[in-house]
């Protein structure tokens, strides 16, 4: 129960990463208010938590539009009476390609799905944070610190995603907040089966796990353990870190 009593928010806690972040929390004593554009998969990750003797409820909302973000941190006040943990994970690929293959409106839908929802998230959230002493996660990406190809949008993305978990680490430091920011590498979620599913049929895809030294794919749980670490007080002199959760990859590039 290394979260207990918390109250933590996961935004695109429906499926993929999100939902494993918001299940483990419940898992591990957090009141969750999961956050997302569909209900459906909101409610089944919500029914999940409470079958496992959690507690949580559903903000389903837009996390580009200030009013549903605001409705999600009033909702999760309302509900549970403070907010202690803030999980910035929703994001995605509009476009994928190199620079002279996007268009502009991918380009920007890309970054507005990854920075700009998570800059709404923790203007909204910051001010009970600062009063909770509590903390924020963001969920960036391996793509944010290095560069690989067909991921201009993405990378950049992800790049501002760690810039910006600095910036904020030293603004709110000294108002007791820390933000730090998770970095996985390539995860079996439903972002990326189709590229990973076009990487087997053209044999790609074992020298892709091979660049992981510890021989495989992640799975979600192992970036919801790493942001349950994150989260938790054991962090409490943790801010302005971007933890890889690569299976390696880092230690050789």
């Amino acid at each position: 129960m290394r979260l207990k009593d918390k109250v933590a928010i996961v935004t695109g806690a429906g499926t993929g990463l999100g939902r494993a972040i918001a299940l483990m929390f419940g898992r591990e004593g957090a009141k969750v208010a999961l956050a997302g554009r569909r209900p459906e998969p909101l409610e089944k990750a919500a029914a999940d938590i409470r079958q496992a003797a959690g507690t949580a409820v559903v903000c389903a909302g837009d996390m580009l539009k200030a009013a549903d973000v605001a409705r999600m941190v009033d909702t999760t006040l309302k509900t549970f009476g403070r907010l202690d943990i803030l999980v910035n994970n929703a994001g995605g690929i509009a476009q994928r390609g190199p620079v002279l293959a996007l268009s502009e409106d991918g380009f920007r839908k890309t970054l507005d799905i990854n920075v700009t929802s998570a800059f709404l998230c923790s203007k909204q959230a910051l001010p009970e944070l600062i009063r909770t002493k509590g903390n924020i996660v963001n969920i960036a990406s391996l793509a944010g610190l290095r560069g690989a190809p067909n991921n201009a949008a993405y990378g950049a993305g992800k790049g501002a995603m760690v810039i910006l978990t600095k910036d904020m680490a030293v603004d709110y430091a000294a108002q007791g907040v820390r933000v730090n920011a998770v970095c996985p590498a390539y995860i079996e979620t439903d972002l990326n089966r189709d590229m990973l599913d076009g990487l087997k049929k053209t044999g790609e895809y074992e020298a892709l796990v091979k660049m992981h030294l510890l021989g495989r794919l992640g799975e979600p749980d192992d970036v919801a353990y790493a942001t349950v670490y994150l989260a938790s007080d054991e962090a409490k002199w943790l801010s302005g870190v971007t933890l890889g959760v690569d299976g390696g990859i880092s230690a050789t590039r």
